[in-house]
């Protein structure tokens, strides 16, 4: 499925079956070692499918346009870590009522932007390679979205790290997280 998050279009599939992740990396043309968002409509959502993570950081940035890697010591939805199943992507974007309803509707899903490895971050639906589009078995469309992916921070060492900047600049996300 295409869907609209707060930041570009995903591509996204059930977070809770291996083989959701196995078609979104073939269609996407991804390599399976490298790891993909748990993506939830709700803090709730996400902290119901992976109870042990650390609820300080999630409601300090969540809702919004971060994907934080943090501790996963049950090593749940593995498939979707690649090769660090200690640790799990998370994100809990400010989606648009239908897409929110849609996730919700499932509880968790994983997620990756909807364009070719490399390619630019589809900001409409247009963007999306026509492939991936014809991949899909469905897809919403909310218009023109920002554009810049989300800022990742990884949040399993002792000090707080930006691994991409994205939406946010890096040192707001990181003021963001002080005391």
């Amino acid at each position: 499925m295409l869907l609209p998050t707060d930041t570009v279009y995903g591509l996204v599939a059930r977070a809770d079956v291996p083989e959701g992740a196995e078609a979104v990396y073939r269609l996407k043309g991804r390599a399976a070692r490298r790891p993909t968002a748990l993506l939830a409509a709700d803090v709730e959502a996400l902290l119901a499918a992976v109870p042990e993570l650390p609820e300080s950081p999630l409601r300090t940035l969540l809702p919004g346009p971060f994907t934080l890697v943090l501790p996963n010591p049950a090593r749940r939805f593995a498939w979707l870590c690649g090769e660090t199943p200690e640790a799990i992507g998370v994100r809990v974007p400010e989606l648009p009522a239908p897409a929110a309803a849609a996730v919700a509707a499932v509880g968790t899903v994983l997620a990756t932007s909807a364009n070719d490895p490399g390619g630019a971050d589809p900001r409409r639906l247009s963007d999306v390679p026509p492939r991936i589009r014809a991949g899909c078995g469905a897809e919403l469309d909310a218009g023109e979205l920002p554009g810049t992916p989300s800022t990742v921070l990884d949040l399993t060492g002792p000090e707080p790290r930006v691994l991409r900047e994205g939406a946010v600049p890096a040192a707001a996300a990181l003021a963001r997280l002080e005391p």
